[in-house]
């Protein structure tokens, strides 16, 4: 009983201390020391003193601001009705390309005829009218010329001795009714003209309410929303379609409003769509001077290049420099991988050492070091088979 107190007394701590220094071996195989940025650690390696080699540089790099925006065509236009009516037919769907004067889409026109037609009827009948109070302006003035020419045929008589005072009376009564007869003529001559205009205008306005039931492409373009669908009402104002016209795209970004100061029209600036994996030149060619209060920022629209592939809706970010900073920047082939961690192998009067760095943003094949170098020291350049 009392050997084997002894030989637990002696077997448990055997047994810790070899698993403690397996984990110290194991933590200095992957970890090769603390992690603390900028330490270095001499590697006694014989192949790192022939590797190839490059410097960290300090550099002055320009920090870009990404305004997120959408394309959008530069011209487009809203299909809308002009007059009320069921849609009976569309023509097109979204995608289809279509020429100035393009049938696009037809509307219930059974009402609108009824009142052209009703309009055209009135209109012959007061053309009508107005040819009958021409005919009794005719009469009535032959009648009056005729009653004038007894009148002043009787006056002379009078005047003579030859035509008594009552010969005289009811020559000038008949003269006196014929000229209100002429007048009364008048007017409704006058009258009847002032209706056949108005009936005129009434077949002009239906005609045309008539033709808004059939609306055209006002331009050359591509159907870009399709909104109606055959039994919808359509109404001034709601939009049937929307069309992009000829114009080209421009990417429509929202700036805050502390980097307003640097953007101009004409101003060129670069786009990055993301989608096509391009950046492209972009000029800008309006900057509305109004804030949203809800975000601060200002809508910027810049005009894009044609590029193949390009739809409206899709994303983009608009790029503005708005400042300088120094940097450390070293390749991306000088960075190892241990992990999560990061380090190089930095030449010293010693020899090689790793050092713990932190890295930033990528600029091309270089990346930025947060931590760990300070410039102008002599890395390595990871080589095929350099395990990480």
């Amino acid at each position: 009983m009392i050997a084997m107190k002894t030989n637990k007394r002696i077997i448990i701590p055997l047994f810790v201390a070899i698993v403690i220094g397996a984990a110290v071996i194991i933590l200095w195989i992957f970890s090769g020391g603390e992690i603390t940025p900028g330490m270095v650690e001499p590697d006694k390696t014989p192949a790192a003193a022939g590797a190839g080699t490059v410097n960290a540089e300090i550099e002055t790099v320009t920090e870009w601001y990404d305004a997120v925006g959408t394309v959008q065509p530069r011209t487009q236009a809203r299909i809308e009705a002009q007059v009320s009516g069921q849609v009976i037919n569309v023509r097109v769907n979204a995608g289809d390309r279509v020429s100035k004067d393009d049938l696009l889409v037809e509307l219930d026109d059974r009402q609108l005829e009824s009142r052209y037609s009703q309009a055209t009827q009135s209109l012959k009948t007061v053309v009508s009218q107005k040819e009958q109070a021409r005919q009794a302006v005719n009469a009535a003035q032959a009648a009056f010329a005729e009653a004038e020419s007894a009148y002043n045929r009787v006056k002379k008589f009078f005047d003579a001795d030859a035509a008594t005072e009552q010969d005289l009376e009811q020559a000038r009564s008949r003269y006196l009714q014929a000229k209100a007869s002429l007048k009364r003529a008048k007017d409704g001559l006058a009258g009847a003209s002032a209706g056949v205009r108005m009936a005129e205008e009434m077949v002009q306005e239906a005609k045309i309410g008539l033709g808004y039931t059939k609306i055209n492409a006002p331009a050359n373009g591509e159907v870009l929303k399709r909104l109606v669908d055959p039994g919808d009402m359509a109404m001034p104002g709601k939009p049937l379609l929307l069309l992009k016209t000829p114009g080209g795209l421009q990417l429509e970004a929202y700036v805050r409003e502390s980097l307003v100061r640097k953007i101009h029209p004409g101003k060129t600036l670069r786009v990055e769509l993301s989608t096509l994996q391009k950046t492209v030149d972009s000029r800008v060619e309006e900057l509305i001077p109004y804030a949203d209060p809800q975000t601060r920022t200002f809508l910027v629209k810049s005009k894009l290049p044609n590029i193949p592939n390009l739809y409206p809706g899709m994303y983009g970010k608009l790029r503005i420099p708005y400042k300088q900073v120094e940097l450390v920047l070293i390749p991306r082939t000088a960075v190892y991988e241990v992990g999560q961690l990061e380090l190089v192998m930095v030449k010293s009067a010693d020899g090689w050492g790793r050092r713990y760095i932190k890295t930033g943003n990528i600029y091309g094949n270089r990346v930025e070091v947060l931590s760990g170098l300070s410039g102008n020291e002599t890395l390595k350049i990871k080589e095929p088979g350099d395990g990480e």
